[in-house]
């Protein structure tokens, strides 16, 4: 990381955060346009370089949790939508139809939409404050590590100090089984 970052390098990364609040007009736009401008400026400075990585993740880590909330919650709805086509929307109570709903089914899947509806809205709420927090820290200088990122993209600098790890290790077993030895 340079020791010193300038003010067009903080806005850049600043604007790369920010950059993901047009999924909102386009979309995918929250993937899109962080990646073209981390695309473009990311050899230039390391500090542009992993805020716009970070951006990237963090879109792609919330793209993954929705898809999660989706998948997870067909079943329940399909669930709910068999029973009521059972019913065919009537109630037979003493050999007579009545025209009402059933409400005891209406009432879980009201539920079950409530509570999809809140981890969803939960999870919009999560995804705009991180950016927000991770905008101003970038604007300030200083680097943000979005809370339950998963790292799809890793910088050049994970792998060389993976490798250098690894060497190390490798080099520390081979010390210690040499001196076993003796």
């Amino acid at each position: 990381m340079e020791s010193t970052v300038t003010t067009h390098q903080k806005n850049l990364s600043t604007f790369i955060h920010l950059s993901t609040f047009s999924k909102w007009f386009i979309p995918f736009g929250n993937l899109i346009a962080p990646l073209i401008l981390w695309s473009a400026q990311k050899n230039k400075s390391k500090f542009v370089e992993k805020h716009g990585r970070d951006a990237i993740n963090f879109q792609l880590s919330i793209l993954i949790y929705t898809i999660a909330l989706v998948i997870i919650s067909i079943p329940f709805f399909v669930w709910q939508a068999i029973k009521l086509e059972g019913t065919n929307g009537h109630l037979i109570i003493n050999d007579h139809f009545h025209t009402h709903g059933d409400f005891a089914n209406m009432s879980t899947l009201l539920i079950i939409a409530i509570i999809v509806g809140t981890l969803a809205l939960g999870l919009a709420i999560f995804e705009i404050v991180s950016v927000i927090s991770a905008a101003i820290t970038a604007s300030n200088g200083q680097n943000y590590k979005y809370p339950l990122s998963i790292n799809f993209i890793k910088s050049s600098g994970d792998e060389e100090t993976n490798s250098t790890t690894q060497e190390e290790t490798t080099q520390e077993a081979t010390e210690e089984k040499s001196s076993s030895e003796e």
